[in-house]
């Protein structure tokens, strides 16, 4: 046997990186986990939280982009606007959605309660007012809210937020183009993508 085959067989095998983790897309949330967690989140009165969630629904936006939101993107005259564009930071390119009824009332309770004025993130982090929330607090939110309805947070994360308006569209309707249109920003029949999303409340 020579030295190189020795070396091998006396070295210790090198554990996997992704054993015992779940790796792969996050699925999206079903209806009534949606429903599950704004019911909580309105019955401890957590208006934030609400007013975040119901947005990260809404928007399709990464985590990024959720908590680099500002109040004049989504309310510049004091108020919800029905659709809001954000440029968003992995691409650098605008994208534009629609904001729900009850998302909107949403952000309305929660920017009276929290005082919030045009030039402020809508949602701040811990360091002070002038900064956003960090996506990892973020992260650790949408964590919380997914396990106090009973689910696994390993399984289900920031992207599932992302992709549970999108898939219940694509369900509803079967229009891929309008997915890709509101979901990868493709510049295709956004109108018709907007109009396709506003009829398909969650």
């Amino acid at each position: 046997m020579s030295d190189n085959e020795a070396c091998l067989l006396k070295s210790p095998t090198r554990t996997p990186w992704n054993k015992g983790k779940l790796i792969g897309a996050k699925p999206p949330l079903r209806p009534k986990h949606v429903w599950s967690i704004r019911t909580r989140l309105m019955v401890e009165g957590r208006t934030r939280d609400l007013a975040m969630f119901n947005l990260a629904i809404d928007s399709k936006l990464r985590g990024c982009d959720v908590v680099a939101i500002r109040v004049e993107d989504v309310a510049a005259c004091g108020y919800t606007a029905d659709r809001a564009t954000v440029r968003q930071k992995k691409t650098g390119r605008p994208v534009r959605f629609e904001l729900s009824e009850q998302t909107r009332q949403a952000i309305d309770d929660y920017l009276k309660a929290a005082s919030k004025r045009p030039g402020e993130f809508l949602f701040t982090g811990r360091r002070g007012p002038n900064t956003s929330m960090t996506t990892r607090q973020y992260a650790r939110l949408v964590s919380e809210w997914i396990g106090s309805v009973g689910l696994d947070p390993r399984l289900f994360g920031t992207h599932s937020l992302r992709r549970t308006k999108a898939t219940l569209i694509y369900r509803r309707t079967g229009n891929l183009r309008a997915i890709q249109s509101t979901v990868r920003y493709l510049g295709i029949e956004v109108d018709d993508a907007l109009a396709i999303a506003e009829q398909v409340d969650v």
